[in-house]
């Protein structure tokens, strides 16, 4: 650990008293050389660097609460206190990626165990669905409430869910876990994200990024085997899956939240954060507070995009399909509170959720864009690949999950490369139009080794160029939306772009479960022999049932034509999105970084 350390700290730099004015004071246009003079940034403002009356640097006035601690938290801790973090927040993102990898392996056969594997995407569906909304919510926690109150929340949510899917005695309950779970590990990384934003300069941000999302390396290889051994205890071992995780996250977890709340109270004693008495009542403290919460505008929105995004993942299960009342109903109202947010936000809230002249950036408009694109098209295929990979090409639970995790490899490597290139350039745009192509060419190259037969390499060649493009995808959506906002608005911005990458998510695996359905049982009743149909429901709905036929034999050959049939479907749709990454990659100005300091104090 100490080589690591004294390794870890030459990366980590207090930013000078000088530095720390720039942030502050408007220094007007400068020119480049060689270019044209840059801008006004019309966001900044001209003022002093606060100090109290022993000369103590204060958090920038005007700022809320949960934003006002961070810069408080970053004026105190030493470079140690911020290696530690950044080493405790890799650790959270190994757990993370760890299970996430496990569940990955296991969760078709969770859902063939209750004899639901046609449905297997469908708790990824609702959760994705239930998390979208959950972020503005998040954010506002983080504003208003603190970075680490919001993240112990989250810890437990988290914690819950594992709990929940270990001892489910059924299908039902284990979605309503998995709900838990995602809400929970989705937000515990946003606020681990936002954390990270507040501790780095904006140049050197999708580095730090990058170490924090390195631990993917090592669970791609990991993971899969981890879960196959989950898989192959004896009776119900799958639960000890999720239980085994239920008591490693809190123990990793807590750490991360006491240095943070020691580091705020150390704060507060050396003068960095003013505590003056309110002078409220009770009643003016409630009414004050939600405000600043906006609570009224953030039960708007969660009201309204879970119900309006609930009608894609349940409509297949109501009596009438689409035709059913109560779906109609749902995603009318549901249409009806996005719609009344917008309107609350523009004139009525007393705390926006994010500026308006935000909202209407191209820079923030092309980033959502993208990342809605880049999320709806990957998941219109990917659930259903790592059985495809196993009745199809015949390999093993491990070797599918590896070949399903060569994102998590060639990402977790390539983005160091990125983010060096961006922290020494300061550029980044550039790389988007060498990384959506690849990517298109990649998805396109998918749909014709997709035949029963074709050579497994071919598919790990496709998700190598997909984990290039993607990797790139990824970070440039990040910093470019918040290189677009000022600090206060750097937990809005991420819950934006969480929120509209969540719902291109949901609804790329509502469309791929939906396809799925209705392609692949008709092409397998097709392709199946005579001597096979007996057996159909459960070859349908098992995977276990699907792998248990001979390589070779008419049963398996039919399965794997049903397979290929229906993966035509889902890449083409995929592929055919991804063609509008293109005109939002062109909404993205070319931000030069180091020209937009945003933070200060002991920052990477």
């Amino acid at each position: 650990m100490r080589p690591l350390l004294r390794r870890a700290r030459v990366w980590f730099g207090r930013r000078g008293q000088d530095e720390a004015r720039s942030s502050s004071v408007d220094t007007g246009n400068t020119t480049p050389e060689g270019g044209e003079p840059e801008k006004k940034d019309p966001h900044a403002t001209n003022f002093v660097v606060p100090v109290n009356e022993n000369g103590a640097e204060l958090p920038e006035p005007g700022l809320q609460r949960g934003v006002a601690d961070a810069e408080a938290l970053t004026l105190t801790w030493t470079k140690t206190t911020l290696t530690l973090v950044f080493i405790n927040m890799w650790f959270l993102y190994f757990v993370n990626a760890f299970q996430s990898s496990v569940y990955d392996t296991i969760s078709p056969y969770v859902a063939s165990y209750w004899e639901f594997h046609s449905l297997s995407g469908l708790p990824t569906a609702i959760a994705d669905a239930c998390t979208a909304a959950v972020y503005i919510p998040t954010a506002k926690l983080c504003d208003t409430w603190g970075r680490a109150q919001s993240f112990l929340l989250m810890t437990c949510f988290a914690t819950l869910g594992l709990i929940l899917m270990a001892s489910c005695n059924g299908f039902s309950i284990y979605c309503a876990g998995y709900v838990f779970y995602q809400l929970g590990f989705g937000g515990m990384e946003y606020c681990v994200d936002v954390i990270t934003a507040d501790s780095t300069k904006l140049k050197n941000r999708a580095f730090a990024y990058a170490f924090t999302s390195s631990p993917y390396i090592i669970t791609a290889f990991a993971g899969p085997k981890v879960g196959n051994e989950f898989y192959d205890l004896s009776g119900e071992g799958w639960r000890w899956g999720f239980g085994t995780w239920a008591i490693i996250f809190p123990l990793t977890a807590l750490p991360l939240f006491f240095t943070l709340r020691h580091q705020i109270n150390k704060a507060q004693k050396q003068g960095h954060m003013v505590r003056e008495p309110s002078g409220r009542t009770f009643m003016e403290s409630v009414v004050h507070w939600t405000k600043e919460f906006d609570l009224i505008g953030v039960f708007i929105f969660t009201a309204g995009l879970v119900l309006f995004e609930l009608p894609f993942d349940i409509a297949d299960y109501a009596p009438d399909g689409w035709k059913t009342g109560y779906i109609i109903a749902m995603i009318v109202v549901g249409f009806s509170f996005l719609f009344f947010f917008a309107i609350w936000e523009k004139f009525f809230s007393p705390v926006p959720f994010l500026d308006i002249s935000y909202i209407g950036d191209r820079t923030v408009i092309g980033a959502c864009c993208l990342d809605a694109t880049y999320q709806l098209s990957y998941y219109c295929w990917n659930y259903y690949f790592t059985s495809f990979l196993q009745v199809v090409n015949s390999l093993t639970p491990t070797q599918a999950g590896w070949i399903n995790h060569i994102f998590d490899i060639v990402s977790g490597l390539l983005l160091f490369l990125v983010g060096g290139i961006i922290a020494k350039t300061s550029r980044f745009k550039w790389m988007l139009f060498f990384a959506i192509p690849l990517y298109i060419l990649a998805q396109g190259l998918m749909i014709y080794f997709r035949k029963e037969g074709q050579s497994v390499g071919y598919q790990i060649m496709c998700q190598i160029f997909i984990a290039i493009g993607g990797s790139v995808f990824i970070i440039v959506e990040q910093l470019a939306i918040l290189a677009a906002v000022d600090h206060q608005h750097f937990a809005s911005a991420l819950a934006l772009l969480n929120v509209v990458g969540t719902i291109g998510g949901s609804a790329g695996l509502t469309i791929s479960t939906a396809v799925w359905e209705y392609t692949f049982p008709v092409a397998l009743e097709r392709y199946l022999p005579a001597s096979a149909m007996s057996d159909f429901d459960n070859i349908y709905g098992s995977l276990t049932e699907q792998t248990k036929y001979a390589v070779g034999t008419p049963t398996r050959i039919a399965i794997q034509k049903a397979y290929s049939f229906a993966e035509l479907r889902l890449l083409s749709i995929g592929t055919g999105i991804m063609v509008l990454a293109i005109p939002c990659a062109l909404l993205i100005k070319n931000i030069h970084l180091d020209k937009k300091p945003q933070v200060k104090g002991t920052i990477f």
